[in-house]
Order: structure tokens, then sequence, then C-alpha cells
């Protein structure tokens, strides 16, 4: 999971806190992420930090959850998503399947268990409720597979929807990824989102990814002061509660 964004165009909001230590109806993202994680069987939550790392660790210490995250510290934090990727490279090819995730994101816990459960080894989660302008990070389908994905669609296709940021992949792709993530670091590129790296995959290899359609289940990503807003107003109330 990464975690170590400042979250500029949160504006004040990103100043009192990390963006994953925001709280909605008094729990934290981060909470949210580990009861969810948890619930669902992962062994590990991998955490890269950076931007006010210790407030980030003290709250893992305040829930008890020690035994569950471990904390991946990114000195270049202000530099871009592409370079925290580069900081798990090697979490990414270290077990079997595992679950790459955007920290900022308030969600349903039924789309972890859609990447838990799916039959793709590589899978993409896309809501075809989308905003259409340019700042969604889009999934383009054409006869069943994924032809592209990026903000700027590139490809012939016939549905589209947005990337949730929550993806399954196999520790042969993770081995794979943490090596394009480290191209582009060690080229000077550090300034690219972590997508483009995911992108480079799927289109040497698309017939290796999948997708999952989540259209209808609640999830936002917080990036902007609205957005907080909206997550209280709209996302909270559709939230359903973890089995017991």
């Amino acid at each position: 999971m990464l975690a170590a964004g400042v979250g500029d165009r949160l504006g004040e909001d990103a100043k009192k806190l990390p963006k994953v230590l925001l709280e909605f109806a008094g729990e934290s993202l981060l909470a949210r992420h580990i009861a969810i994680l948890r619930h669902a069987g992962l062994s590990e939550l991998v955490l890269c930090t950076g931007y006010r790392a210790e407030e980030i660790v003290a709250a893992i210490t305040a829930c008890g959850a020690q035994d569950f995250v471990r904390t991946l510290y990114n000195p270049d934090y202000r530099e871009g998503s592409m370079v925290s990727l580069w900081c798990v490279h090697e979490a990414l090819a270290a077990g079997g399947d595992f679950l790459l995730m955007d920290a900022d994101v308030l969600y349903d816990h039924r789309l972890i268990a859609r990447l838990v459960e799916t039959r793709h080894a590589n899978c993409f989660l896309m809501d075809r409720d989308i905003d259409p302008g340019e700042e969604p990070v889009k999934l383009c389908i054409k006869d069943g597979r994924i032809v592209d994905f990026e903000k700027k669609i590139e490809h012939d296709y016939e549905i589209f929807g947005e990337s949730v940021g929550f993806f399954r992949f196999s520790q042969a792709i993770g081995h794979r990824l943490g090596t394009a993530a480290g191209a582009y670091v060690s080229a000077g590129e550090r300034e690219h989102w972590y997508e483009r790296a995911i992108r480079d995959l799927l289109l040497e290899s698309p017939d290796e990814f999948g997708f999952e359609d989540v259209t209808g289940l609640p999830w936002l990503e917080i990036d902007f002061p609205e957005d907080v807003a909206r997550a209280k107003r709209e996302i909270l109330p559709q939230l359903k509660s973890l089995p017991a």
C-alpha cells in the first residue's frame, strides 16, 4: 500500500494529517484498511510511508496492528509515486500473489473480496460509473480484454471505466513491476505516477491481465477537499459492515 505522498491537492486537510489518517465517522482510512484486509485473510500489510511517517507509525501502534503492518520509508516522497513503488520493489516479488493499493481510498470491503476471489492472476478493478474527464485513470476494454490503462485514452475501445487503484498481481508480475519502476527511477524519470509502470507491463503482455467490474460498489479516492465532503455525505452511508 502506497501512503507516502503529501497530498497537496487536499489543501488545509493535508497540512493536518497524512491522507491515510483522515477520519470518517471517527475511524481513519488506515484503521479501515487494516480491519478489511485482516478480515479478507491477508497475512501482512506492507505500507510505504513518507510524509509525516512517524504519525502513521504511532497510529499503527495505537490500534495494536504492529504484528500485521510493516512500514517501509520513502525519504524522497515528494518526488512522486513511482519512487514509492520502487521503495517496495523487494516486497512485490517476495511471496506469492499480492494486492497493490492506494492508501487514500474510502471503500466497501466487497471490493477487496472481489480481488481475493477473482479467477484472474493479475486483476484490475473497474467502475463504469465514471466522470469522463482527464483526472481518472481509465481502463479501456475491447473484445473483453484490457487494451489501455491511462488518463488520456489512446486506443480504440468498446467500454471504459475508472480504475479503483487496487490491483491483484502474481509474484512474477510483481518482480517485473519492481524492475519497471527501477528503470524509471534510474533514468531520472521519477515524477511519473506509478500506474505508468503497470501500463507498460499491460501493453507488453495484455493476455496476462484481467479485470473485475465493480460498478455499483461504493468507493472514492480522496484527492480534493470536495472529496472529503462527498465521502462523508455519499460514500459512508453506503458502506456495508464487515461480517461478524
